[in-house]
């Protein structure tokens, strides 16, 4: 094993296994990586750090985008070797953390996520050198919104979407991909608290409303390999959690210092205003 590779806990054999199932299929479903009562700790502090934001723009429609820049807790999660391990089974033993995203969605409301994929939107060069992880910090199901999965529609072209600006929609340009849908190809993706799931970055997938009595909150990462590019926004970030950068085509970021501190407030600031080059690319909308 090269020097700059981590040891993973997985053999090489089940290693080969993940990634084929990830490639095959577009994603993978359920993987622990914390316990409930982990799972129940990140929520605490979270919902502790939230209760300190007021006033602070922390990311497009409100949402708590790149926390891993804003919070240690949030840091450490993208460093857990349980999930390192996963990672790696798809993308290789070097791994930057390239975004992060809350996705919350409180009770009995209206907010969704529609038919997409995600690196229409990104401005990334390779679209298997990417893997989103989304980790459930309590019960997701089908009552509170759990994710949707269309399997295999990685495989194909990317299709175009159209952007609707909807307020209820969580994406920024509330991008809806423009496909006939087959609800019976549909995939649940319900998890336990500290379980993840992990999709490829052309999968189409969504996520409805959610109507039960409490918050769905979910943690998105996206990983990329090193060798990946930014092709549209005129510079990009990111943070080597694994191995080694041998190829320069990111800023790399340091862990925040202290939570909410000066330094990592500006941090997130850079990349929050660069990274919207992309997303909002070929938009008459002005980049927030």
């Amino acid at each position: 094993m090269p020097e700059h590779a981590a040891a993973t806990s997985i053999s090489p054999e089940i290693s080969q296994t993940l990634g084929d199932r990830f490639f095959a299929d577009g994603f993978l479903f359920p993987v622990t990586v914390f316990s409930p009562e982990q799972a129940q700790g990140y929520r605490a502090e979270l919902e502790a750090l939230e209760r300190r934001l007021s006033g602070i723009k922390t990311g497009n429609k409100n949402q708590l985008n790149y926390p891993h820049l804003l919070f240690r807790f949030a840091n450490a999660i993208c460093r857990d070797e349980k999930l390192l391990d996963v990672v790696e089974s798809i993308l290789g033993p070097d791994i930057l953390v390239w975004g992060s995203t809350f996705f919350i969605k409180e009770p009995k409301t209206d907010t969704y996520v529609s038919w997409h994929q995600d690196m229409k939107y990104w401005g990334l060069s390779d679209t298997d050198g990417q893997v989103s992880a989304w980790i459930a910090l309590n019960n997701v199901s089908q009552a509170n919104g759990c994710m949707q999965f269309l399997p295999k529609t990685h495989l194909g072209e990317m299709v175009d979407h159209k952007d609707t600006f909807s307020d209820d929609n969580f994406l920024t340009r509330g991008q809806e991909a423009d496909f006939t849908l087959d609800e019976e190809e549909i995939v649940h993706i319900e998890l336990t608290a500290g379980q993840a799931s992990f999709h490829h970055g052309k999968l189409l997938h969504a996520s409805p409303p959610n109507h039960s009595d409490d918050r769905r909150i979910g943690y998105a990462i996206q990983f990329i390999a090193p060798h990946v590019q930014q092709n549209v926004a005129s510079k990009d970030f990111a943070m080597l959690v694994r191995g080694e950068d041998r190829y320069g085509h990111f800023e790399l970021l340091n862990p925040p210092d202290d939570d909410l501190s000066p330094e990592a407030l500006a941090a997130h600031h850079r990349v929050l205003t660069v990274q919207n080059e992309a997303m909002y690319e070929g938009t008459d909308k002005p980049a927030p």
